[in-house]
């Protein structure tokens, strides 16, 4: 089963904001057809594969946490849906325009206020932000390298990672002093998320 009803099993959201995730989905479906913004095949699972999977993000994120930062959003898995959940002062980063499109138009529908930079990631402002966030992007190692300018002392990077997470940590880390924890994503057995604090690249030490 997949839709707003099993979404609903898993986290507990107001009336309006699963409203407003009714929109981002219908908007999804029907941009879909004209631009990849997911694959095909996960379209039919979408509240599962994507909403659910970004959803459980929002849980482990800090309480207080004031910005965040989603790298590659792409159809704005998972920064926007954070936001309509109500994290606060959300940067979707893409440098699709077509997709960066779509993310202006759920914005508009949702009235979600997260603000989209339609840009590479090394032509952003280079700011500390208290969440950092990356979804299916590229491995670990890399992904650091490209998002630690904007990890400040009490920065939380959330990164969702498959099967071979363990490999990934194991190249990490040797270029990279981190604090990570291991979570299990509840939309796939598969799926890990892991949380870094107190990222320091080997070569700064």
């Amino acid at each position: 089963m997949d839709g707003p009803e099993a979404f609903l099993e898993h986290v507990s959201v107001s009336r309006e904001t699963i409203e407003k995730l009714e929109t981002y989905a219908s908007l999804l479906s029907r941009w879909q057809s004209k631009i990849n913004l997911i694959s095909t095949n996960s379209l039919q699972q979408a509240w599962h594969r994507h909403f659910l999977d970004s959803a459980q993000i929002y849980l482990m994120s800090p309480r207080k946490a004031a910005s965040a930062i989603d790298v590659g959003t792409g159809a704005g898995f998972p920064g926007l849906v954070l936001s309509i959940m109500g994290m606060k002062n959300v940067q979707l980063v893409e440098q699709n325009k077509k997709k960066c499109a779509f993310l202006y138009e759920v914005i508009r529908e949702t009235e979600a206020s997260a603000t989209v930079h339609p840009c590479k990631i090394e032509n952003l402002l280079v700011k500390d932000y208290d969440v950092v966030l990356a979804r299916a992007l590229m491995p670990l190692d890399g992904l650091l390298k490209m998002v630690s300018p904007f990890f400040g002392k009490d920065t939380v990077g959330i990164f969702p990672k498959g099967s071979r997470v363990n490999e990934e940590l194991t190249a990490a880390s040797k270029n990279w002093k981190m604090k990570t924890v291991i979570k299990q994503s509840i939309t796939s057995p598969d799926g890990k998320i892991v949380l870094v604090k107190d990222l320091v690249s080997e070569r700064q030490k």
